[in-house]
């Protein structure tokens, strides 16, 4: 997608932070941090939102969740403890709309769906 954020970082077009990558998943460093780790873990391949997962989306999901077991040990909060956010659409509160994944940690996270 030509105008897609996510597409233009994977396709090395705007830089990044990268934290982790394979053949299916990259992980960068989020620029406007909610948490002292905040990690955006997106597809290579273009999907607009969870919603538009095909097969081969979910092979794109299953990657991108051994993706955030992996950035957790690298970031070493994998025994403390992290969460792991997906928004789907503009109500879902989706600002990006190419499917990815916050993960949060590195300090006890608040409870709440706000």
């Amino acid at each position: 997608m030509d105008d897609c954020i996510f597409c233009k970082i994977v396709a090395g077009m705007i830089p990044c932070r990268k934290v982790y990558e394979d053949e299916r998943v990259l992980a960068f460093e989020d620029i406007q941090p909610m948490a002292p780790v905040h990690i955006i873990l997106i597809p290579k391949r273009h999907i607009a939102t969870l919603m538009d997962a095909d097969a081969e989306g979910m092979a794109d999901l299953q990657a991108m969740m051994v993706a955030a077991r992996a950035v957790a040990k690298l970031k070493a909060i994998d025994a403390r403890g992290f969460r792991l956010v997906i928004n789907c659409n503009e109500e879902g509160g989706q600002v990006v709309f190419h499917l990815h994944m916050h993960l949060l940690g590195g300090q006890k996270l608040r409870c709440g769906l706000a």
